[in-house]
């Protein structure tokens, strides 16, 4: 079967179960009449794109077919199934429709003498299409992990998504399972994407999914990072996302990023506004390494540099175990005196 028929094919299959597929797929939309009335093709709520339900197999008015009246776009529901699960190749959506449709997959292709890569499934540009794939994070299991980690207020997260269905692979080999994944974004000082962490969650979105590596990250990540804020004269950088977000509740009007990783953080980019940087210390041979490189690059920079320690193993655990209240007072004694006034206490006050 060529690739033309086996799509065509495929299309039809899914516009016979076209409202099982937006129920499945389209999640935060809803069925209005002989239509499934949605916020755009990556499941976004709203009402502008809408999917035809029912009519002929082809032609004018087909079944499956799907128009977005806000942008001009149109498709079937391969498309659907391309955008929501942020998919590159033909064969990869392709594999998922057979899946949804409880059809046998294909027969592996003969592998040729020459080795290939995985990298485009990693790319940046996969990274992206990941992201935009993916829904904002209020309401979600995404939101119920990061409550049950003590982070329970949330603002400038617009660079964290959820994902209801995140493919996962233990090996490379192994098979392709679906997750929900709390979704990271990476972006460049330009604010580009250029890559994306996943973690993925249990079920219960109690703690993380019970596999070997429920995190890990795709794409660029060499001098980038999750950005909370909009960095300017001070910020503060780290290693994990959970550390960043506690200590942003305790200084909420100060930008911070988490570089994912030690070596990452010793190698962040710094903004042309920085004078002054906290360097979130996690207490292992790592993270002591990472802050000696990177203390020793912002003071060639011309930045001051000053190292945030926590108490236990990160300001997770901290504020997990102790409370926001301690968290403050375990972070208060590290700040340069100008930085207590600007952003500990107004945060103090505001929740007092």
């Amino acid at each position: 079967m060529t690739m033309r028929s086996s799509a065509t094919d495929l299309a039809h299959r899914l516009a016979r179960e076209a409202e099982a597929v937006c129920r499945h797929y389209l999640s935060n939309g809803r069925r209005v009449g002989r239509h499934w009335i949605v916020g755009d093709v990556r499941n976004t709520p709203g009402q502008s794109m809408y999917v035809r339900l029912f009519g002929p197999e082809s032609g004018v008015g087909a079944a499956g077919k799907w128009t977005d009246a806000a942008t001009g776009e149109h498709g079937d529901l391969l498309d659907v199934i391309r955008e929501t699960c942020g998919l590159l190749e033909f064969r990869d959506v392709a594999d998922e429709a057979r899946r949804f449709l409880s059809l046998p997959l294909p027969e592996p292709a003969p592998q040729p003498n020459t080795p290939t890569t995985a990298a485009p499934s990693r790319s940046p540009e996969a990274a992206r299409r990941l992201f935009a794939a993916s829904q904002p994070i209020a309401g979600t299991l995404a939101a119920t992990y990061l409550r049950h980690r003590g982070i329970d207020r949330l603002h400038d997260t617009d660079a964290l998504r959820f994902h209801p269905r995140c493919y996962y692979w233990a090996t490379d080999t192994a098979v392709r399972e679906s997750r929900p994944a709390l979704i990271a974004r990476v972006t460049d000082l330009a604010s580009t994407i250029t890559g994306v962490q996943r973690t993925w969650l249990d079920v219960s979105g109690l703690g993380k999914a019970p596999i070997d590596m429920p995190r890990r990250a795709m794409g660029t990540l060499l001098g980038n990072a999750v950005r909370f804020g909009v960095a300017g004269d001070v910020m503060a950088a780290g290693e994990g996302i959970e550390t960043i977000l506690s200590l942003r509740m305790a200084l909420p009007g100060m930008a911070m990023l988490a570089a994912l990783s030690a070596p990452h953080l010793a190698a962040i980019l710094f903004p042309d506004t920085l004078r002054r940087l906290y360097i979130v210390r996690d207490p292992d041979a790592a993270g002591d390494t990472a802050v000696a490189t990177l203390t020793s690059r912002a003071e060639a920079a011309g930045i001051e540099a000053f190292p945030l320690s926590p108490r236990l193993s990160d300001f997770n655990d901290d504020l997990v175990a102790f409370g926001l209240n301690d968290l403050r007072a375990i972070v208060r004694p590290q700040l340069a005196l100008e930085d207590v006034a600007r952003f500990l206490l107004p945060a103090m006050e505001h929740r007092s």
